[in-house]
């Protein structure tokens, strides 16, 4: 039976083999720095990529205010703040993908059916080039047209008129303004980079002709289309009135 001397003995050396071990197996590398905590591994059903733009059609109807309106409204409009909406949704974009963040002002008794007919548009993968409030453009129906911008409400006269537009009442929107023209009787265009499109044969993306689903869209909800009137020619505009 050993000794007390030779069991010491024993349980130093185990010690010392023990502190060699454990300096082997990691907490530092050979150049003496302390090595990075492995990375833990991904909880499961999460993922480290960004979430995809969202392949199916989504929209969202909210109130407005004044102070959303500040370029687009002002008092003395036909209709108040209270009798609009914000349609925030998707839309199909030029460059052949789908796009959030779309946003048209609208007459609020209009706005659910506005929804179906855009739904229409993008489930046929209508594109559109851009979709932003006019007040973006200070209210200028202008600039909005010169930026190829869809858009709705703008409380403004109609085009060569003194009365109220049917965009100041929200039943109005103008699509892809650029490839969908305002044509005067005389044949003008007053926006010089869409002159190309006076020619209606053109069938370049976003042209809209005479007949076609996005003309049948607005027809399935009552709304008629500018580019069907006698004399002058509004190829962007659909309206509640047909006017």
């Amino acid at each position: 039976m050993p000794g007390r001397g030779h069991l010491r003995s024993a349980a130093l050396l185990a010690a010392v083999i023990m502190t060699a071990l454990a300096g082997c197996g990691g907490g530092s590398d050979d150049t003496g720095e302390t090595a990075p905590p492995a990375t833990p591994p991904t909880a499961p059903g999460t993922t480290t990529t960004p979430p995809a733009t969202p392949a199916s059609f989504q929209s969202q109807i909210k109130k407005v205010t004044a102070a959303d309106l500040k370029h687009s409204w002002r008092r003395g409009c036909p209709v108040p703040p209270s009798g609009l909406r914000m349609i925030e949704m998707t839309y199909w974009g030029m460059d052949d993908r789908p796009h959030t963040g779309g946003r048209l002002v609208v007459n609020a008794g209009e706005a659910k059916d506005l929804v179906g007919v855009f739904k229409k548009l993008y489930d046929m993968r209508y594109p559109i080039d851009r979709m932003e409030p006019v007040d973006k453009y200070k209210g200028s129906d202008f600039q909005s047209i010169e930026a190829n911008n869809t858009s709705a409400f703008n409380c403004r006269t109609a085009t060569g008129s003194s009365s109220f537009s049917q965009h100041a009442y929200g039943l109005a929107i103008d699509i892809n303004p650029c490839q969908n023209p305002y044509v005067y009787a005389n044949g003008r265009i007053a926006h010089k980079d869409c002159t190309k499109y006076r020619n209606r044969k053109n069938d370049d993306p976003g042209v809209i002709h005479v007949g076609d689903k996005v003309v049948q869209a607005f027809d399935s909800i009552g709304w008629g289309w500018g580019g069907e009137w006698s004399g002058a020619k509004d190829y962007q505009h659909f309206s509640k009135s047909g006017r």
